[in-house]
């Protein structure tokens, strides 16, 4: 049984074929705790832990951060903590 995958067409709007022929280099993200080789993260390391958190308070995702899976996780688990202690404000 053949699949056929499914390719979308660009449509040509205003800009024709600018729109397909601007290059747009990308940079990979990287995981900062992953540079710095940290082992463990401390809730009471509020400078370290602002990076993360956005002007309204919410936790940075992953795609925005550029972590790994392993650090993200323990980065939410520290803001949690770290709120839970006042520490770190729920909102700013």
């Amino acid at each position: 049984m053949k699949v056929k995958a499914k390719v979308k067409a660009f449509s040509k709007g205003k800009l024709g074929d600018k729109k397909r022929s601007a290059h747009i280099i990308v940079r990979k993200k990287f995981c900062r705790l992953c540079v710095d080789k940290v082992k463990s993260l401390d809730y009471k390391d509020g400078k370290r832990l602002e990076a993360f958190i956005t002007e309204r308070g919410k936790i940075v995702s992953r795609r925005y951060s550029g972590n790994c899976a392993k650090h993200q996780r323990l980065i939410a688990e520290a803001i949690s903590k770290s709120r839970f202690v006042s520490l770190l404000p729920y909102t700013r």
